[in-house]
């Protein structure tokens, strides 16, 4: 073996990073401090209705199977995926609802229907797109973010005013089209990017290209198949999972971490890789001495949304619902304003429905329907049950408006989910559901370092570094931090 490593936290990225290691024979150990692994990706049983806690959307199929390829697997290997068409439902009032289509023929065609001469702007926008999606996602996102030099390729400086970075994705689009509606259509993914539309990159309209050119799949069974076969992958590389086993702390000998605190118990090690809250494993477990950014600096970054999150098991089943439905039939440009602008809880919320037992029999007992219910709102609000209350009869009697039909009182199951929770389960900064936004100021090299100066055996991984938020930014933050650490092990003996 050539090393002990501790990998704090078992979500994506540190799964990732893990089983990177340990394939390269490195002796991994992860200590999770939740029952089950997944992080934000976990799920729970109850009443015969199964909930992913977390992630819904499975988007960009490609980096899952890479990495699965990576290892000499396949994604057919642990779980099934089926590809949803429609993609999803936008619903913007209860006379007008969109079915976005898989195919990207018929894409073009409601696009025209809604504005002359947009569908060969979507073929341009989209073509744009794919370019950005090659270079984004094939490449720059394996870059480790700590040297300017990283973008000194060839191919990137000559094509890199076709990447838009320096452009906002509010205004790239509106260059585009004219229609209200479709513009919304093609805001909504960076929503979830962590940051307003006008200060997101136009980079990052190869969620678009994903979206609408790669489609949307669902894993049968649910998201938490995904972690179960990653999971199950890192054991056959001999990974090793600990779980209710929070760490305590760091031990310090010079710039090294010679040990870890488990339950009391000091035990020896190699490496660290932090893949729980970068702000919580900095402020918390790291001395002060040791920490390479202060107090201030993480005041100042600018989060990604938290979420405030229903699962509501009901008694029957529900019409005019797919398996993915947008609720656009409020004002986005006042929902982004309360959640990035001027922190507050919402006014009249935009929110997002997730019916996977429109897809998948097993989520709900029969007869029945499983609803994941997702309103966006700024990080680092106070946040009680009173609150919650209001906001889910808010959403209910829009539902029931919205769809044309009465579901509160079939409800026979209700948790809700928000900013405590996130900060009593994942120890999350300000409560955050998404890590970072990616804005201009906060992308690649000027997001916080994966290594830590002070620490030469410490590094870090997940949504509050590179490449961001997201499930497969943080399947590729695991593999980056994971090369990382090996090529330094390697120039340091």
């Amino acid at each position: 073996m050539k090393g002990k490593v501790a990998v704090i936290g078992a979500g994506f990225a540190g799964i990732s990073a893990a089983t990177t290691l340990a394939h390269n024979g490195y002796d991994v150990t992860v200590y999770e401090k939740n029952s089950t692994a997944g992080g934000r990706a976990r799920k729970f049983e109850s009443d015969g209705f199964v909930f992913d806690m977390g992630p819904s959307w499975y988007w960009m199929p490609d980096v899952f199977e890479k990495y699965f390829n990576r290892f000499g697997k396949s994604v057919a290997d642990y779980y099934e995926l089926v590809r949803l068409n429609p993609s999803y439902r936008v619903i913007y009032s209860s006379q007008e609802v969109w079915d976005i289509p898989s195919k990207q023929e018929e894409i073009y065609s409601l696009f025209e229907k809604e504005e002359k001469g947009s569908s060969k702007q979507l073929q341009k926008f989209l073509a744009e797109g794919s370019y950005k999606y090659k270079v984004g996602i094939e490449n720059l996102v394996y870059n480790p973010g700590l040297s300017i030099a990283e973008f000194f390729d060839r191919s990137l400086i000559k094509g890199v005013f076709k990447l838009h970075v320096f452009q906002s994705i509010s205004s790239y689009i509106r260059k585009y089209f004219k229609s209200p509606k479709l513009i919304q259509l093609l805001e909504f993914p960076v929503l979830f990017l962590g940051a307003a539309p006008s200060k997101t990159p136009a980079l990052y309209s190869l969620m678009n290209y994903a979206d609408m050119s790669l489609g949307t799949w669902y894993p049968k069974g649910g998201m938490f198949k995904i972690v179960e076969g990653m999971v199950k992958l890192a054991e056959e590389k001999g990974v090793k999972f600990l779980f209710n086993s929070p760490v305590e702390g760091l031990v310090l000998a010079g710039k090294k971490i010679e040990a870890i605190t488990v339950s009391g118990n000091s035990i020896s090690i190699n490496h660290v890789v932090a893949g729980a809250d970068y702000n919580h494993v900095e402020q918390e477990l790291l001395p002060d001495i040791y920490r390479r950014y202060s107090k201030k600096y993480w005041d100042k970054k600018s989060l990604a949304p938290s979420s405030l999150i229903f699962y509501v098991g009901v008694n029957k089943r529900l019409e005019n619902l797919l398996h993915h439905n947008l609720f656009f039939d409020k004002d986005f440009k006042k929902h982004t304003h309360e959640i990035y602008q001027d922190p507050s809880w919402p006014t009249d919320p935009l929110f997002y429905v997730c019916c996977p037992s429109k897809t998948d029999e097993t989520v709900a007992p029969t007869g029945c329907e499983n609803l994941f219910i997702l309103i966006p709102v700024a990080s680092g609000l106070p946040d009680d049950e009173t609150t919650r209350e209001i906001y889910f009869e808010k959403v209910m009697n829009r539902m029931e408006k919205l769809t044309g039909q009465s579901i509160k009182s079939s409800v026979v199951y209700k948790r809700s989910y928000a900013h405590r929770d996130f900060i009593e389960n994942y120890n999350s900064y300000k409560g955050n559901a998404y890590g970072l936004a990616n804005t201009i100021q906060q992308t690649a090299n000027l997001k916080p370092s994966i290594i830590n100066k002070k620490v030469s055996n410490l590094f870090y991984t997940g949504q509050l570094t590179v490449p961001g938020p997201g499930v497969p930014p943080s399947l590729i933050s695991g593999q980056v931090v994971a090369n990382e650490l090996i090529k330094r092990d390697k120039l340091n003996k």
